[in-house]
């Protein structure tokens, strides 16, 4: 019998003892896996237990009072046991100089938190500018604005932050979708620029997809009517708005990121 205990869920030391016990095929082991150990009296009981079989225990118990326990009890009943976490931590711990925290769990919260951003990332790709109003609903939070406010480097930047994030561009000659209406102010947040360097933006824009400079896209004409429609909508909305005049997409974001924790702690 292989007793696989863990603070966490142990899935870590099972595959290690699977792969371990794969080599040995004259002998029948069954693999036990115990999870979420976390008091000393769980592990005098399963020892007492392991003590009636041939046993063995292996183990990834972080909680230094786990680990002594079970050093101590199979160490009582003459079991032997394998510490699957514990070498590597401290190798880890000289060669790093730093001291682990020795907390459960943390490997799972980490796959937790990666797949999160991977699907923050998705979401930003898929409601990208406006392509599927329906995903303004499922959004955290809604970025609005003319063409080139950086609403979309800013919706990867808060998908890396795992953040979902929507983006619509306001074009005075499209209705924005009526899903924008039915959201709370404090989910939607505008994006303003001024006129010049816009300007600037798009001319270097049309420059580099090779087109003219006196396209209409860049006529300051056109931009101040953009930007004041933008503004209309935003106030109908009733959202805030930052402006991103010579600010860093990471500084943009990181004003996202205030007014959307603000409204999380207020409930929206």
């Amino acid at each position: 019998m292989i007793y696989v205990v863990s603070d966490a869920l142990g899935e870590t030391a099972e595959f290690v003892v699977r792969a371990a016990a794969s080599q040995f095929f004259e002998t029948e082991m069954d693999i036990i896996r115990v999870p979420y150990v976390s008091d000393r009296k769980h592990i005098r009981e399963l020892v007492e237990e392991a003590s009636q079989f041939k046993s063995i225990f292996a183990y990834t118990l972080v909680v230094d009072e786990l680990r002594n326990e079970m050093l101590s009890q199979a160490k009582q009943f003459g079991i032997p046991t394998i510490d699957i976490l514990g070498p590597m931590l401290d190798i880890m711990a000289k060669v790093t100089g730093e001291v682990p925290m020795m907390k459960a769990g943390l490997l799972r919260k980490m796959d937790e938190e990666y797949f999160r951003k991977v699907e923050a990332v998705e979401f930003a790709v898929k409601y990208d500018d406006g392509k599927d109003p329906r995903g303004i609903l499922r959004a955290d939070i809604v970025l609005v604005g003319v063409s080139r406010t950086s609403k979309t480097p800013v919706c990867m930047y808060l998908a890396h932050k795992r953040i979902k994030a929507a983006n619509i561009p306001l074009v005075p000659e499209v209705g924005p979708p009526e899903e924008l209406y039915r959201l709370p102010p404090g989910k939607v947040v505008g994006l303003t620029i001024s006129p010049n360097l816009l300007n600037e933006i798009r001319l270097e824009r049309l420059k580099a997809l090779g087109l003219t400079a006196d396209a209409d896209y860049a006529n300051m004409k056109r931009i101040l009517m953009e930007l004041e429609y933008a503004e209309e909508i935003m106030k109908k909305i009733g959202c805030p708005v930052i402006d991103v005049t010579n600010r860093a997409v990471e500084e943009t974001a990181s004003k996202v990121l205030e007014i959307y924790y603000r409204g999380e702690r207020h409930g929206r």
